[in-house]
């Protein structure tokens, strides 16, 4: 591609930071610009985890401070096992810390147009069952979600038929998240700003159930600055309100987009981290890391020999010191 708090008795003591930077979605309040600290830090991400199984490295302790320790998105697939209850943990961990989880569904059918990152649901029924079950294992808590990164602006490579199934589909998983996880913010992918046009994805978008959710998420994967990506994203909402009578926010992954894009996507030289998730004051209502940093686009660019998914201590630190 291109993965309860209780009462407490006594004093009363401040809002959640999960919660509190949940309710600033779409208020504009300024005082949330540059709030990082509400967002949930994996302990399980790829990059922990090699992180705690290689402390002698001499690389650990910068992957550490640069990566594993930042607030990023966990993602679902068909390798994450029963759905529900893998969400439910994931999401209830972060709620037990006082934080807002970052989640990607990944697992529609035909995903990635069977390249790097190929797989997804054996079927349409299949999906619409595991598509459900991630939305009732986010239930009434606050989370962010981001469906389906490029299944949209990868309609193209699919025949007729499959276009309408794969959007029917999508637009399924956000009447789900809507009944099933009314407190989520949910965002539908849009690509990113080089490649589909705005006022065909505002198309995409809207067919999909766009209107259902939150917003759209921009640059999943990708190296486009933010302001490109800001750029990108306004055409998209202004397009959306031409065409549709109403507009919708973005959040932009700035995962990997500290150099920008060199026009390459698969594990390219040169990249550097981009700013840690966070709420601006403008453009943008979230930059998230929704891709884990360091993890692979697949066999190609810097890391030939890693499969898609797969943490490379390698990739990380280029990306730590762009270069």
């Amino acid at each position: 591609m291109r993965q309860s708090i209780r009462a407490i008795v006594g004093p009363r003591r401040a809002a959640p930071l999960w919660l509190a930077l949940a309710g600033l979605l779409g208020s504009g309040c300024a005082t949330a610009a540059n709030q990082s600290g509400g967002f949930y830090v994996d302990p399980d991400s790829n990059p922990a985890i090699w992180v705690r199984d290689h402390g002698g490295d001499a690389r650990a302790a910068k992957v550490r401070a640069s990566i594993a320790s930042k607030p990023m998105a966990r993602w679902f697939g068909n390798w994450s096992g029963p759905i529900g209850g893998a969400v439910s943990r994931f999401v209830e961990a972060a709620r037990s810390a006082d934080k807002l989880p970052i989640l990607v569904a990944y697992n529609v059918p035909g995903r990635d147009c069977g390249g790097h990152s190929g797989g997804g649901a054996g079927s349409p029924e299949a999906y619409r069952t595991w598509i459900s079950s991630f939305a009732s294992g986010i239930g009434n808590a606050r989370a962010v979600v981001v469906i389906e990164p490029d299944a949209l602006a990868q309609l193209d490579c699919l025949a007729s038929d499959q276009r309408a199934v794969r959007t029917g589909l999508l637009q399924y998983a956000a009447r789900e998240f809507k009944l099933r996880a009314p407190n989520a913010s949910v965002y539908h992918d849009g690509g990113n700003a080089s490649w589909v046009p705005a006022e065909e994805m505002a198309r995409r978008l809207n067919a999909a159930g766009a209107s259902e959710i939150r917003g759209f998420a921009l640059n999943v994967s990708n190296y486009h600055t933010t302001a490109d990506s800001n750029r990108y994203g306004a055409a998209v909402s202004a397009a959306l309100k031409n065409q549709f009578g109403y507009a919708k926010p973005f959040v932009v992954d700035t995962s990997r987009n500290g150099n920008g894009s060199n026009g390459e996507w698969c594990n390219p030289a040169g990249r550097k981290l981009g700013v840690v998730s966070q709420k601006p004051s403008s453009g943008a209502e979230m930059l998230l890391w929704v891709k884990v940093p360091g993890d692979s686009d697949g066999n190609c660019g810097i890391a030939p020999n890693t499969p898609a998914g797969t943490f490379s201590p390698d990739i990380a630190t280029r990306l730590i010191d762009g270069r």
